[in-house]
């Protein structure tokens, strides 16, 4: 997994960078298809919360890309918060995808049976000498 991280209005020190990295490593082990992680963190002077800091991430896996953000009073804090949305998007993915592949699996299926006969056999009409 290849992760990015910017900064706007602030700069990222060190410490957020390995904080984000340690954050983010669990969403590896949920989907080790992830490429690339984008996180960017902004500093908000004039913010909801009387300023602080806002996180956005976005990740894809396969075809699908996962996108979050969260703001909150310092950059710790809304790490935490983006990478639980984002655990959820995947655990959620990964639950719809696993349900839609065995959705039909208890099932017997037979080619000779119509489901429309109530389960008859279907058979030609003997054809006339």
């Amino acid at each position: 997994m290849d992760l990015v991280v910017k900064g706007r209005g602030d700069r990222v020190t060190g410490r957020t960078r390995s904080h984000v990295a340690r954050k983010l490593a669990r969403l590896d082990r949920l989907d080790p298809r992830l490429g690339r992680v984008e996180v960017e963190v902004i500093w908000e002077a004039r913010g909801r919360i009387g300023g602080g800091h806002r996180v956005e991430a976005s990740c894809r896996s396969g075809r699908r890309t996962f996108r979050a953000s969260a703001s909150g009073g310092d950059v710790e804090t809304a790490v935490d918060r983006v990478v639980e949305r984002l655990e959820r998007q995947i655990t959620k993915d990964r639950d719809r995808r696993r349900a839609r592949m065995l959705g039909g699996a208890h099932r017997v299926k037979s080619l000779g049976m119509s489901a429309t006969r109530g389960g008859t056999p279907q058979t030609s009409p003997p054809e006339p000498e």
